[in-house]
């Protein structure tokens, strides 16, 4: 009660609640999820991707053409 007071001698607006903050619309009205949420979560999982892309293609090379180079083993299909 004491920080409502406050505001009203200082002539501010009442504080907004959390869902009144939020500027971005809703995905679907029954589902809470917004449009910002939806970008984050399609943002963080091309990187993902991209990272696990990433990380095969130096995997392959390990396997394919480096360890055999460096010795420490031989590919089965090795002739």
């Amino acid at each position: 009660m004491g920080e409502a007071r406050r505001r009203s001698e200082q002539g501010l607006p009442p504080r907004q609640s959390k869902a009144q903050k939020e500027d971005s619309p809703r995905v679907v009205s029954w589902i809470p999820i917004t449009q910002k949420q939806k970008a984050q979560f399609y943002s963080i999982t091309q990187r993902g991707a991209w990272i696990g892309i990433g990380a095969a293609v130096v995997f392959w090379l390990v396997v394919r053409i480096i360890g055999p180079a460096a010795g420490w083993w031989t590919p089965a299909d090795a002739r």
